[in-house]
């Protein structure tokens, strides 16, 4: 018997995946939860039996143009317009999801050069069926209500609706995208199409082996051959379902359960677009970020404390599912003197208070998983969302003109009203704001409790309030173990953005602490940009071997950017040089996108590499031909070029900013209100002699953002021009 418990597998024998049919002899029960759930039903061929939509003639019109699902013998097809602004028949090769919507995939650049059991590219068509009203309708991407033209990044067959850039690693199991750069084609594979088993569990070879051996004891090293999920922390399960429920980076492909999530991925932080100040959701966000902010995930609750881990559905109905938990003392929570409403109404319900939500996609309402106490005081302060106020304000709706009043569906229409610059909706947003908070002080009086935010903080900071540098460094350096990392890496961010000098110095401070979060030590790392050069080379030089590589990742960019790369030592190159490999790799992991290669381009100009810069930007080129950014980058380099006497780079560099220009016409037009897009175009059409427009487009940048000084230098140095008549 001690044989038998003594002996182990090799620890570097490899694990593969075997599928879930190897699962389902031992596992029946869990199998029959999985089966008919949101992972199973993730992503399936289209049949007879998977398809929802109606596809016996029916018709949908949007934009002026009229596209009709049909059947083809046992081909559902589509008529609508393709990648050449023809109207076309498509084939519906894949459905995506089951509930509250299912999309439906198109398969593009199949050859011969695919092999069986490869994926070549898929587009994910923006028509769409609503399962609960039984009805088509068009996606529309937020924000914009022109049609779509081919060629444009969004449109339907665009790359922002490519299976393999946007949805494929979290709608299947072991998916690798083998994207050729060279042919610009795609060779994906992956072990499952949905969400099975081994996305959750890890591979599970050596689990079969050792449940068909006939030992006695599971191994003593490996235990069952699968991903530890189970234990006092909770870490380990909540690291599993994090890269599929959260908004990230990627930074290496082949993530398994059971691996460190911040070797794998960059948790995007609190930024303007996808949050509130005070942490609350806006964009999609998908959990994660959200519930790392919440008192729940610092005392240790994890997903499966609320959701079956198979049927992904609740373990409780209605309140039951929190007072499984919140019952101390009895009655405590689940009663008027608590939630200050009629028992059984919709306001009784503790996911409405503590988890509002808005719907995306149209039709997908998602909770916030933060879980946080409503503050409609801060609403007052910060012009944040509370949930009181996401109920109240449909009191005003009388008050708001008759025309308008289909448009607010929901909370979050009021706020994007708001956000949009309607004055009238903002001011009855603010009247319903103070109304819940008068309420919440006559409630509570002198108990009530008002805990200083990290909202405050960032609000104070980002409106260039002087007070809000301290209260954000004061943020930023709190290790008391409830703070959430994810506020803190974001409070330091945004001092670097603003140079603010002390940033560096609390960057310094925390990455010596190799006990503090990836995401703080990462975020340190990027504000040392604002310190000494040579006090900074000094702290990221050991940091390129850290153990974690998201910090690895960050030291070594901020050491080949920003010109410092140039004050390294020959020995010092040598060693970045080594450790950009690995940041190159985390480039091509998304190398079917412009970006990745325009980032590797950048980085091999400051280290003097020109050749290969040009290459990588020619190849972001090839990649996306109607992406804005790769040709106005290469134009300035072969500038640079062309000083030393090389016409060639000259003519080059004039074409290809003549080809730049309707690209970025595009987006400003597109983007009004983004000042980094409005400040490019403007210097592209001083460049191309448009001075006039030129000035108009960058004191468009300036009214966006005053704050960066970048922009209005730009416009100062462009009306002294325009005044001088120069040609400079």
């Amino acid at each position: 018997m001690f044989a038998d418990y003594w002996k182990t597998i090799p620890s570097d024998t490899p694990v593969t995946f075997v599928g879930r049919s190897s699962c389902i002899d031992c596992h029946q029960e869990q199998s029959t939860l999985w089966t008919g759930s949101h992972h199973d039903k993730a992503m399936e061929l289209a049949t007879d039996e998977t398809v929802l939509g109606n596809f016996d003639d029916a018709q949908i019109e949007h934009d002026g143009m009229v596209s009709r699902m049909f059947r083809d013998d046992k081909r559902f097809m589509i008529h609508t317009e393709g990648e050449s602004g023809e109207m076309q028949d498509f084939e519906i090769k894949y459905v995506f999801g089951v509930d509250p919507l299912q999309q439906y995939m198109v398969e593009f650049d199949r050859d011969a050069s695919l092999q069986p059991g490869e994926v070549p590219r898929l587009q994910v068509l923006r028509i769409s069926w609503d399962t609960h009203r039984k009805r088509w309708f068009y996606l529309r991407p937020p924000d914009v209500k022109d049609k779509l033209q081919p060629g444009d990044p969004l449109h339907w067959t665009g790359i922002a609706q490519r299976w393999q850039t946007m949805c494929a690693d979290c709608h299947s199991t072991n998916l690798v995208t083998n994207f050729d750069t060279n042919s610009n084609r795609y060779h994906t594979t992956f072990s499952e199409m949905n969400v099975s088993c081994e996305a959750c569990h890890g591979p599970g070879s050596m689990h079969v082996e050792l449940a068909k051996s006939k030992r006695l004891f599971w191994d003593r090293i490996h235990g069952y051959g699968l991903a530890k999920l189970k234990g006092e922390s909770s870490e380990a399960q909540l690291q599993a379902c994090a890269p599929c429920h959260s908004r990230r980076g990627v930074l290496e492909q082949g993530f398994v359960a059971g691996q460190k999530y911040h070797d794998f991925f960059n948790l995007e932080l609190l930024q303007d677009e996808t949050y509130y100040h005070d942490g609350q959701i806006k964009d999609e966000v998908y959990v994660f970020g959200s519930f790392t902010q919440s008192k729940m995930y610092h005392k240790g609750v994890r997903c499966t404390d609320c959701h079956d881990p198979h049927s992904l559905k609740l373990k409780h109905q209605g309140n039951e599912t929190c007072t499984s938990c919140h019952q101390h003392p009895a009655g405590k929570y689940d009663v008027p003197s608590h939630h200050r409403h009629a028992v059984g109404t919709e306001a009784a319900l503790c996911v409405n208070c503590h988890m509002p939500g808005r719907t995306y996609m149209d039709v997908d309402f998602r909770r916030d998983h933060s879980f946080r106490v409503p503050r409609p005081d801060m609403s007052v302060d910060l012009g944040t969302p509370n949930a009181c106020s996401s109920c109240h304000v449909k009191d005003r709706i009388e008050q708001v003109p008759v025309e308008q009043r289909e448009s607010l569906q929901e909370y979050a229409d009021w706020l994007n009203a708001a956000e949009r610059g309607d004055q009238w909706i903002a001011g009855l947003i603010r009247e319903t704001d103070k109304w819940c908070a008068d309420a919440s002080d006559k409630w509570y009086g002198a108990d009530r409790e008002k805990p200083e935010h990290f909202g405050h903080a960032l609000a104070a900071l980002r409106a260039g309030d002087p007070a809000g540098v301290q209260k954000a460094l004061a943020f930023a350096m709190r290790r008391d173990g409830l703070t959430p990392a994810i506020g803190r890496a974001t409070a330091l961010d945004n001092l670097a953005a603003r140079g603010i000098d002390a940033a560096a110095k609390a960057g310094a401070e925390l990455i010596a602490d190799a006990t503090e979060h990836p995401m703080v030590r990462a975020a340190a790392v990027r504000a040392l940009s604002t310190g000494n050069p040579s006090n900074t080379k000094r702290i990221l030089l050991p940091l390129i071997s850290d153990p974690s590589r998201l910090v690895r990742d960050e030291a070594t960019r901020l050491l080949a950017s920003g010109g410092m790369y140039q004050t390294l030592s020959a020995s010092e190159q040598s060693q970045v040089d080594l450790a950009l490999r690995e940041v190159k790799e985390t480039l091509m992991v998304t190398a079917d996108r412009a970006g990745a290669h325009m980032q590797w381009a950048a980085i091999c100009e400051q280290r003097g590499r020109i050749a290969e810069a040009i290459q990588a930007y020619e190849t972001a080129i090839r990649i996306e031909p109607k992406m804005a950014g790769p040709r106005t980058n290469l134009a300035a380099l072969l500038d640079d070029v062309a000083q030393r006497g090389d016409d060639r780079a000259r003519v080059k560099a004039e074409t290809l900013r003549r080809d730049e220009l309707p690209l970025l016409a595009r987006d400003a037009n597109l983007a009004p209100d983004i000042a980094i897009i409005q400040y490019r175009y403007g210097l592209a059409l001083y460049l191309s002699g448009d001075l006039t427009a030129a000035l108009s487009r960058l004191e468009r940048a300036v009214e966006l953002d005053p704050t960066a000084q970048d922009y209005q230098l730009a416009v100062r140095l462009l009306k002294e021009k325009i005044a001088g008549g120069g040609n400079d």
